[in-house]
């Protein structure tokens, strides 16, 4: 049980309580709790899951594979998943030759340990507009996955073949939250959101031709969408949707 994790921490005092665990010993536990220094590079933020619900998860462009590696080792004992994003296949192969046991998403460019990924109540569901999307749109599913929700991918059914989309209507029915991953003129969210009757979280992606402005001239369609209940981030931002649909369904995970 880690202590970043409530029930951890709950443990951890119980123990003290009943004086299976002496005052020294759990102060020993909990002294690196709120953040933690790694090398000169990096604070790792170990208290975050206690106050949103998920541990801090890796960015990482910018950094070494030395430098992922030593961070990863640092969070290993407090997080169930540690995870990065936007790994590439060459960053990888170094940082695996660091952390024997690390996990590689190669679509999505995620990286990960695995030690116990929580089981959620919870399903998104994850619709492309093309297979050209399928990068930012996998970003967003292995999040998911690691943060212990369930996913449901329909890629493939962009408004340019709309009878494709009609096709899964039922799928959008029994969806509790849908991921919308679009590129192009960005318009498969304000379809989708024309027929859902949960909450639509809107992608843009870089897909498109040069007067798309490299995913400008979808985030700009979704922004004025006519549909309503819509939500929209960033470009090429899968990870972003992701933790947003996991936040929609901790807030009904803790209602019930």
């Amino acid at each position: 049980m880690t202590m970043n994790s409530v029930e951890g921490l709950r443990s951890l005092l119980d123990a003290v309580s009943k004086g299976k665990l002496s005052p020294d010993l759990a102060l020993e536990s909990l002294k690196d709790l709120s953040f933690e220094k790694v090398g000169d590079f990096a604070h790792i933020d170990h208290h975050r899951a206690l106050r949103t619900g998920f541990p801090e998860v890796i960015w990482g462009l910018g950094k070494t594979p030395q430098q992922i590696a030593q961070i990863m080792n640092a969070m290993r004992d407090r997080s169930n998943t540690i995870m990065v994003t936007r790994i590439e296949p060459n960053v990888f192969a170094e940082i695996k030759q660091l952390l024997p046991d690390v996990v590689y998403y190669d679509r999505a460019r995620i990286c990960a340990l695995r030690m116990a990924v929580p089981t959620r109540l919870g399903l998104v569901t994850i619709l492309t507009a093309g297979t050209a999307d399928l990068p930012v749109a996998e970003e967003a599913a292995v999040t998911i996955e690691l943060a212990g929700f369930g996913v449901r991918r329909l890629w493939d059914v962009g408004v340019a073949g709309i009878h494709r989309l009609l096709a899964q209507r039922e799928v959008i029915d029994e969806a509790q939250v849908l991921i919308v991953v679009a590129g192009m003129e960005g318009a498969l969210p304000s379809v989708v959101g024309g027929l859902a009757n949960c909450p639509v979280i809107a992608v843009p992606t870089s897909v498109g031709y040069g007067a798309s402005f490299g995913g400008v001239a979808a985030l700009l369609g979704m922004l004025n969408s006519c549909a309503s209940g819509i939500g929209v981030v960033n470009i090429d931002n899968g990870f972003g949707a992701a933790m947003l649909a996991c936040q929609i369904l901790r807030g009904w995970e803790k209602g019930n």
